[in-house]
């Protein structure tokens, strides 16, 4: 009796735990500190080739401006990657960034 008690308090944890991953703030200040403007903003969850469409759409972050992303793509993923393009063409990407975990995110040269 004991034992089915400890596996299923066990087991309301882990769902509480994956349930808290779901329900994570994936809101994410995108800073530019490149001293370029930042012309396209990308996000794809990690793992994955695809980058989806430019978050920024017509909007750029211009060196020392700050951009307010939502990073939730539905998945309950935390983990993704980023690419940003600037004005000159070159483009700078970091990899597995956990948004469940962060509120700011900065570009620098």
């Amino acid at each position: 009796m004991i034992a089915r008690t400890t596996a299923a308090a066990c087991a309301a944890l882990l769902l509480l735990a994956g349930s808290g991953a779901q329900a994570a703030n994936r809101h994410v200040d995108i800073v530019n500190k490149t001293g370029m403007t930042m012309k396209h903003f990308y996000a794809s969850s990690t793992g994955t080739d695809d980058w989806e469409e430019d978050i920024l759409g017509r909007d750029v972050i211009e060196d020392g401006e700050t951009f307010d992303i939502n990073i939730d793509d539905g998945s309950g993923a935390c983990r993704f990657d980023f690419k940003a393009v600037f004005d000159n063409g070159k483009a700078l990407v970091r990899k597995s960034i956990n948004v469940c975990e962060i509120s700011t995110f900065t570009y620098r040269p």
